[in-house]
Order: structure tokens, then C-alpha cells, then sequence
């Protein structure tokens, strides 16, 4: 059986935790699991936690009260057992800074929220699609 994936979804709006765990629902065969935290901090505090398992796969939105995705991302690349784990950013921001600012933290990729159920769903299908055939990697735990 080929690996299913385990994924963090950070994003402070709750609708859009809910919608990319109903997305996920979606394809038990691509998904083993997924964690939802609703701030940049409370997921590096998980992350962090060496007796956990490290997501495959991290999505973060970017604009987020107190800590953002930029700096998640930068803390996970700073940190030996995370900085191999894929970042995806999903934001509603078209910023050319802020897309710059993402890849110069090496995220894996950047995509804007779609601005409707429909077109979300969609996104996290193609994510999910890319991400079950991609080979991960990380550092020994």
C-alpha cells in the first residue's frame, strides 16, 4: 500500500481549517492524517515536541495574528529534525513580497486561497495529488 500522508494545517481561520480537513476526508487513500493548529505558535510547540511524529507535509497560511507563516517557516528551517519537512503556503495574499519573502525561507510552494468552496476543494486536491506521489524525507527523530 502506498505511504498515506500525515499533514499540519496551520491557519488561524477555523472555516478554512474545516474545509482543508473535510477536503482531506475526501482521499483516505492519500491521507493518514491531519493535525489542525490555529497559530504559528501552537504548531512550532507541537513540532517542537520531540516525542511526536513529524508531519509530512506543513501548510500555512501566512497572515496570522502573533506569530506568522513566514515565521514558522523560519523557525522549521532553523531546527535540524524539522527543516526537511515540505512547507506549502495557502494564503489570500497576491503580494509579490510576500511570495518572494516565502521561497527565500525555502517553502516548497506557494498558492493563493481560492475565494470559494468549490475552488479550494480543488486546490487541496491538486496539493494532495502532488504531495502522494512526491518522496519526503526527514532527519532521524
Amino acid at each position: 500500500m502506498p505511504h498515506r500522508l500525515n499533514i499540519m494545517v496551520i491557519d488561524d481561520n477555523v472555516a478554512d481549517l474545516e474545509l482543508a480537513r473535510e477536503a482531506c476526508a475526501e482521499h483516505p487513500e492519500w491521507v493518514n492524517q491531519v493535525v489542525t493548529m490555529t497559530s504559528g505558535r501552537e504548531a512550532i510547540e507541537h513540532l517542537q515536541q520531540k516525542e511526536k511524529p513529524v508531519p509530512d507535509v506543513v501548510v500555512t497560511d501566512l497572515n496570522m495574528p502573533g506569530m506568522t507563516g513566514l515565521d514558522v517557516i523560519r523557525i522549521m528551517k532553523a531546527d535540524p529534525r524539522l527543516q526537511m519537512i515540505p512547507v506549502v503556503v495557502l494564503s489570500t495574499s497576491t503580494r509579490p513580497e510576500d511570495i518572494r519573502d516565502a521561497y527565500e525561507l525555502h517553502a516548497s510552494s506557494y498558492m493563493v486561497k481560492a475565494p470559494d468552496f468549490p475552488g479550494f476543494l480543488s486546490q487541496i486536491e491538486s496539493f494532495l495529488g502532488f504531495w502522494k506521489g512526491a518522496k519526503v524525507g526527514h532527519r532521524p527523530r
